[in-house]
């Protein structure tokens, strides 16, 4: 009868744990990613007397940059919203684009943003197959005639 009594003495306190637990759960957690510079930092750069030496300098290297030698240089940085086992959200996404004219000085500062309603896509790993709506053993099962031992180098 005692140990019974200890029992539901204790339940209250399991059951506060493990609603503690759910609702820590269900708490969405931020993660930062990237670096744009500050307003105060965009300030100091010089549209016309400003080159990329000088704006690396002023505010850090770029993210990234153009792959053409007189592109810009893109700071970009995002805010993502994890909560619970939903899919990982977007919550806000700055970019700074620095263009630069042919001779490496600075043109412009742009600021975008998801709330300017551009859609800056970062990623997209995006691979194009010959692959047709086949599955892994049609595939396999399908090289079987096409084999021709001519074919391999030293074989002759």
């Amino acid at each position: 009868m005692l140990k019974v009594a200890n029992k539901l003495k204790s339940a209250p306190r399991a059951l506060a744990c493990v609603t503690f637990l759910a609702v820590a759960a269900c708490t969405p957690v931020y993660k930062n990613h990237g670096y744009v510079p500050t307003p105060e930092e965009l300030a100091e750069i010089k549209v016309g007397v400003d080159t990329r030496s000088s704006v690396e300098e002023k505010v850090g290297a770029p993210t990234s940059s153009g792959v053409l030698k007189d592109s810009g240089y893109y700071y970009v940085r995002s805010r993502v919203r994890h909560y619970g086992p939903k899919r990982p959200e977007v919550v806000e996404r700055q970019l700074v684009a620095v263009s630069f004219d042919q001779r490496g000085v600075v043109r412009n500062i742009e600021r975008f943003g998801l709330e300017d309603g551009y859609v800056v896509v970062l990623d997209r790993r995006v691979t194009d197959s010959s692959v047709q709506d086949r599955g892994f053993l049609r595939q396999l099962l399908g090289n079987i005639g096409s084999f021709n031992p001519a074919n391999i180098p030293g074989a002759n």
